[in-house]
């Protein structure tokens, strides 16, 4: 397996985790009312989808106690402002003696930016069945995501504010190049560093990683080339499954494919392994297409 990535993109990667941390640092202000403060982001254009994910599960996880999450529904309901401050709102649905469950809200403003549903359990690993994922390249063999943007002029953004996850692809993403295809695709993914055992962090990571690249798997799928400037896209809503505590310091393939796509509205689904091959998470992601309207 490669070393972490080193030098001025090994930096970039550490700083956007640093920032993406700082995002999901949330301070009790309330009963179940937590506020993130203004912080640097390393996406001075957008609020990403997967920071959003990742500060449902941190909020909903710190109300529960005794039990992990397990699963996450969220729709994206508004755009949110670069580093504006935010709160996180979690209601108790549902405490069980097994199961717990939190509706979740991020709001900027008072206006919800994503409303999810959170489950809570705990893990049970007898029986622990399903297919080992092997037979494919290792994450050395293949080239990083920072390596296909450098080829190509827009992607020179990835570069120089790469996200806070380490990437290795087979092939460049489909808004790099507009190349379509109808295969399954893969990419290696971890975090830049250790950031310790805790199941609702890693799991929050995890959740913020696996929100890249489905859209673009229906920007692969569609008949037309749908390269730079030639549409743009809306997630809508995302949904994980965690099947199995992460450990996201080390390195987990996502096995993505785009199930449909009808008129505007596309699915992809993806399955997330550790490097053993384990299924640790299933993810599904809705996303609406705009074409001839990219800026």
């Amino acid at each position: 397996m490669p070393t972490r990535m080193t030098g001025e993109l090994g930096a970039g990667i550490d700083k956007s985790l640093d920032h993406l941390l700082a995002a999901i640092d949330l301070r009790p202000v309330g009963d179940d009312l937590f506020a993130v403060e203004p912080t640097t982001t390393s996406t001075p254009n957008r609020v990403l989808g997967g920071q959003l994910l990742a500060q449902a599960v941190v909020g909903a996880a710190a109300t529960v106690d005794g039990k992990d999450i397990h699963s996450l529904h969220a729709a994206f309901t508004h755009a949110g402002t670069p580093g504006a401050p935010v709160e996180v709102a979690v209601t108790r649905v549902r405490d069980g003696r097994s199961m717990a469950t939190r509706q979740v809200a991020v709001l900027e403003d008072g206006a919800p930016l994503l409303i999810a549903i959170a489950s809570f359990g705990t893990h049970h690993f007898v029986p622990d069945l399903g297919p080992l994922r092997g037979g494919v390249e290792s994450p050395e063999d293949m080239p990083s995501l920072q390596e296909w943007a450098a080829a190509v002029p827009t992607g020179q953004y990835w570069v120089t504010q790469p996200p806070a996850v380490e990437f290795r692809m087979p092939e460049s993403p489909s808004f790099f190049t507009g190349a379509t295809a109808t295969s399954t695709r893969t990419h290696w993914m971890r975090l830049p560093r250790d950031v310790g055992d805790s199941h609702a962090l890693n799991a929050a990571l995890l959740a913020y990683a696996s929100d890249f690249f489905l859209m673009d798997m229906i920007f692969r799928l569609h008949p037309d080339e749908l390269g730079p400037g030639r549409a743009n896209g809306f997630s809508l809503d995302h949904a994980i499954w965690f099947h199995r505590p992460v450990r996201f310091d080390s390195w987990h393939l996502h096995m993505q494919e785009a199930s449909a796509l009808v008129g505007d509205h596309g699915l992809a689904h993806g399955s997330i392994h550790d490097v053993e091959g384990r299924l640790v998470a299933t993810v599904a992601q809705e996303v609406l297409l705009r074409l001839g309207t990219a800026g």
